[in-house]
């Protein structure tokens, strides 16, 4: 599938399907598993029950569980999540990740744990990830080393580390199947292969929105090069064949977006100077995460989140032999156009393409952080390194061939190596109090303390996670987006348990009001105690252990 070109002939036809393909795939997503498990170690050790120390992982909990709740009970509900009571659609807040939470809500039922359900969510993105590169280079190239080489550079390269606590950026898996179906499309004319385009996007969009946005942005870039390589009969069949799939990629986002734009009218969209901080610099594609074992250490000053792109020293190697060393393809110069495509979109409004975007495409005015855009530079990177390595490795003797496709396997898994993961634990079953609160009648409930506006998240994701405990509505959230009530309520409670805290909590509706004494100072915590009994008559409810004091839960109305 090297070439598109006019007429007939082997030039004309993808490379013919290789007997136990689907063996061979089944064998590399079982490498890239435990590969998986030796890249994130000890992480397998504790899969259960420990993850990344960072407040998204109470948030994809959240969405997670959310998710199957919803779907068991009251599917038509599904957007209008329990926290930031009473917002509407606060599912839309941020991505939904519906094709994680469909995924991961029958483990939910089944009664497995809620941290095991995460983790096991989250390395199916990565292993899903590994197995469509291969899928990918292997019918591009028919070498299965190349195949199994890309797929560890799409998987493993420092990006994915950085935003190993993100559930949604790791759930690339759908983009190296949406290239696999659109060169198939164009190839063959199969109406099939054209549907199941516009599924991949689709699965994509409701997967990662920025990649979903990513990809329908730069696969129609890769189409029209190798569309122009076509012959004009071939060249008709393929954009037939591609209509179905446009469509339904079309009818499924545009009904996925709906809640986001009535959302996006209330919110608003992102600042330019948010959209800057979290763009890339063409600098970002030489700086690694700080945790990588070789190339930590380079540019450190200029590291931060969100600006570690770096591919690796041997991606970029094979990636130049395979647009270099070789006569000139449609595809490899699709690849090399997607490349610098995204890597001009990662820039924001340093580039020229996100600022024509942000102005007259909508869903473009809700992106922040356009530095993610790099992931689809380190998959055109991946899929160039994949064919030079097919190129080196034919130009050795079929003896060697293999010790050449461990050697690059070696490096790469060398070169990508992290330093143990910091886990920590977090609750797979209700703390006394949240199970309390699911046995008390319907009401709302309020969680302090609640971080200042200017302070967030503070340990509303904690709370936001517990509720799934108890599905009480919650007037504490976090999302990435915060609603104007949150943030009134959170400026007029930061003085709690003075009046005007207590005459918002009456306003909100809350009717259980959850105080963790941990967070004040010994000498106020009963001075708190006194002042809602006696001044403002709540009733004490209940009362639970802490690690220092009391959690009490008082009665606002």
């Amino acid at each position: 599938m090297d070439d598109f070109r006019s007429g007939t002939g082997p030039a004309a036809r993808p490379p013919a399907r290789r007997p136990g393909g689907r063996g061979d795939t089944l064998l590399a997503a079982l490498g890239y598993a435990a590969l998986t498990a030796i890249m994130t170690w000890p992480h397998v050790t504790v899969l259960a029950t420990h993850a990344p120390d960072h407040q998204d992982i109470y948030f994809n909990l959240w969405r997670l569980r959310w998710i199957a709740h919803a779907l068991a009970r009251a599917p038509l509900d599904l957007f209008h999540g329990n926290i930031f009571h009473p917002e509407p659609l606060t599912l839309s807040f941020s991505d939904a990740i519906l094709v994680e939470g469909a995924a991961a809500a029958p483990l939910f039922w089944l009664g497995l744990p809620p941290v095991l359900v995460h983790n096991l969510t989250l390395w199916a993105a990565l292993v899903g990830s590994g197995a469509g590169m291969f899928v990918l280079i292997r019918h591009l190239t028919g070498n299965r080393g190349a195949a199994f080489a890309g797929g560890l550079i799409f998987t493993f390269a420092p990006y994915r580390f950085d935003h190993y606590m993100h559930m949604e950026l790791q759930w690339a898996l759908w983009i190296p199947w949406a290239f696999w179906a659109l060169s198939r499309t164009i190839a063959d004319g199969s109406r099939r292969h054209g549907l199941l385009t516009g599924v991949f996007v689709a699965l994509q969009m409701l997967s990662s929105i920025y990649y979903g946005i990513f990809l329908a942005t730069l696969l129609p870039i890769a189409g029209l090069v190798l569309l122009a390589a076509t012959g004009p009969t071939r060249r008709r069949a393929a954009l037939s064949a591609l209509v179905p799939g446009a469509i339904a990629a079309a009818v499924a986002s545009g009904a996925y977006a709906a809640p986001y734009f009535l959302t996006k009218d209330r919110l608003g969209g992102r600042g330019q100077h948010e959209i800057h901080t979290f763009s890339a610099r063409p600098s970002s594609y030489l700086i690694s995460t700080p945790d990588n074992i070789v190339w930590g250490g380079t540019f450190e000053g200029r590291s931060r989140p969100e600006r570690r792109l770096f591919p690796g020293a041997l991606a970029l190697l094979l990636a130049s032999f395979g647009l270099l060393l070789r006569r000139p393809s449609p595809m490899r110069m699709a690849c090399l156009l997607g490349a610098v495509a995204a890597f001009e979109l990662s820039l924001g409004f340093s580039g020229y393409s996100f600022a024509i975007l942000h102005e007259h495409v909508p869903v473009y005015q809700g992106l922040r952080a356009m530095a993610r855009a790099g992931l689809f530079v380190l998959f055109f990177v991946a899929v160039l390194a994949g064919y030079g390595h097919a190129f080196v490795a034919s130009v050795f003797p079929a003896r060697v061939r293999l010790v050449f496709a461990a050697a690059v396997v070696l490096v790469l898994l060398g070169e990508y190596r992290v330093r143990p993961l910091t886990l920590v634990a977090y609750p797979n079953g209700p703390p006394p109090l949240h199970a309390w609160l699911a046995e008390q009648p319907r009401g709302v409930v309020v969680e302090l303390p609640m971080a200042a506006p200017e302070a967030l998240p503070g340990p509303d994701p904690r709370y936001a996670y517990l509720s799934t405990f108890h599905w009480q509505p919650l007037l504490n959230g976090y999302s990435g987006f915060h609603p104007r009530s949150y943030l009134e309520r959170a400026a007029d409670v930061r003085g709690f348990p003075d009046e005007r805290a207590i005459a918002r909590l009456h306003a909100d509706g809350a009717r259980y009001l959850v105080v963790h004494l941990d967070a004040w100072r010994p000498d106020a915590r009963a001075r708190i105690r006194e002042t809602l009994a006696t001044r403002y008559g709540l009733a004490q409810l209940a009362s639970f252990p802490g690690r220092e004091a009391e959690s009490v839960v008082f009665a606002v109305r």
